[in-house]
């Protein structure tokens, strides 16, 4: 039975080093650019024929701008509208990345902490640059809300940027834990079929209970993200 983590591995697939630095392009990368191509490729075919009455395939992408534009008038408010490209953007790179990754020999490159922790802290940095563009210097008032008294002030802004600091944190923890969990349950049960040999069936038949369970997971996962940074950039946004 082979090791199951070694799926995560990052393995260079062309060797690139500048000036010391390996800068190579990796299996991760690769499912990177994927995750982003297929996402479009898939958009561009389902809405190649446009109709006011939408076909089966236009009513997909429909249905995930409807769900994505709902999500930020719930959590931002009407005003959220205009940041959807980049919410739409964010929910379709999590959600291919965690669906690729279930096929045979793929990367998920969502169960790393420096992919997704760096998609997260875009997504901090995106929020910060909005409410200081909202609310100029008040937005340091996230730190120090309205009411409460200037003696508080040591105690509550520091639990307040540690708080507001945890959030990209929290967003990569939960969508890394699961992602890893799912695929070495998938990954040991693999294994089982092909020591087993012919006995193997049963595994196979619950390997694939945890496949369409694991493609659930895969959605579910883009979409707590998703509402999550949508919670955050409404906190940006509005006043405590």
């Amino acid at each position: 039975m082979s090791n199951p983590m070694e799926q995560f591995v990052i393995k260079p697939l062309i060797p690139i080093e500048v000036g010391g630095v390996d800068i190579s392009f990796t299996n991760s990368a690769l499912f990177m650019v994927l995750a982003a191509a297929v996402s479009t490729l898939l958009l561009a075919v389902c809405l190649r024929k446009r109709s006011i009455v939408p076909s089966p395939a236009q009513s997909v992408p429909e249905g995930a701008y409807e769900f994505i534009s709902n999500l930020l008038r719930e959590n931002v408010g009407p005003e959220g509208l205009k940041y959807f490209p980049f919410i739409f953007t964010m929910f379709l790179y999590v959600a291919f990345g965690n669906l690729l990754g279930l096929f045979p020999y793929a990367f998920t490159f969502t169960s790393h902490l420096t992919a997704v922790g760096s998609l997260s802290l875009i997504a901090l940095l995106f929020n910060i640059c909005i409410g200081i563009k909202r609310k100029k210097l008040g937005w340091l008032r996230t730190f120090m809300p309205r009411g409460i008294p200037m003696a508080l002030a040591p105690l509550i802004v520091p639990i307040e940027m540690i708080s507001f600091l945890s959030k990209p944190f929290s967003l990569t923890v939960r969508l890394v834990a699961n992602m890893t969990v799912g695929h070495i349950m998938l990954k040991i049960i693999a294994g089982f079929v092909v020591a087993l040999g012919v006995a193997g069936v049963v595994p196979v038949l619950f390997n694939c209970c945890i496949v369409c369970f694991e493609i659930f997971i895969a959605l579910l996962q883009a979409f707590i993200y998703t509402v999550l940074s949508c919670i955050y950039l409404g906190d940006a946004l509005h006043e405590h």
